[in-house]
């Protein structure tokens, strides 16, 4: 590990910052604040340190995860829609050699058949979908067991 406690880079994909307001029958009323929030509070207790960041722009999750490399110790991931089309994604997750837990608000094998397919998880450790905001806790404490907090 690079410090005393584990640093888990945290990744919200495309659309996520709408959460709240965005097809609330879909995604639920949280907020990405609240989720935010929840797992602020949830890392203190692991304990892991988090680096949160939030982008529509395939380009700077692509940045933000090849910056792990330097400083963290695993990846939280809800890549939204680029959890089906991202390739440049996956890779630079794959790249980085870092565990990666793959989130989902929804329950993707249960909607659209395109939902189904994730470049993500093929390469991550596992993938958690369908409990709204409580996917990121139940990711996030999988993941923490896995680098041994």
């Amino acid at each position: 590990m690079k410090a005393s406690a584990a640093r888990i880079l945290v990744l919200h994909g495309p659309n996520l910052n709408l959460l709240g307001t965005r097809e609330p029958g879909v995604y639920g009323h949280t907020t990405l604040q609240g989720i935010n929030e929840a797992l602020t509070a949830l890392a203190k207790e692991l304990p892991v340190e988090l680096r949160i960041v939030q982008s529509n722009s395939e380009g700077a999750l692509v940045d933000a995860i090849q910056g792990a490399i330097a400083d963290c110790d695993g990846i939280l991931i809800n890549p939204a829609a680029y959890t089906h089309t991202s390739v440049a994604i996956r890779d630079a997750i794959a790249a980085t050699g870092l565990p990666a837990v793959e989130v989902h608000l929804s329950n993707v094998h249960a909607r659209e058949p395109f939902r189904s397919h994730s470049y993500i998880a093929p390469i991550a450790v596992g993938q958690i979908c369908g409990f709204g905001p409580d996917s990121y806790l139940l990711g996030l404490r999988a993941l923490a067991g896995r680098l041994g907090k």
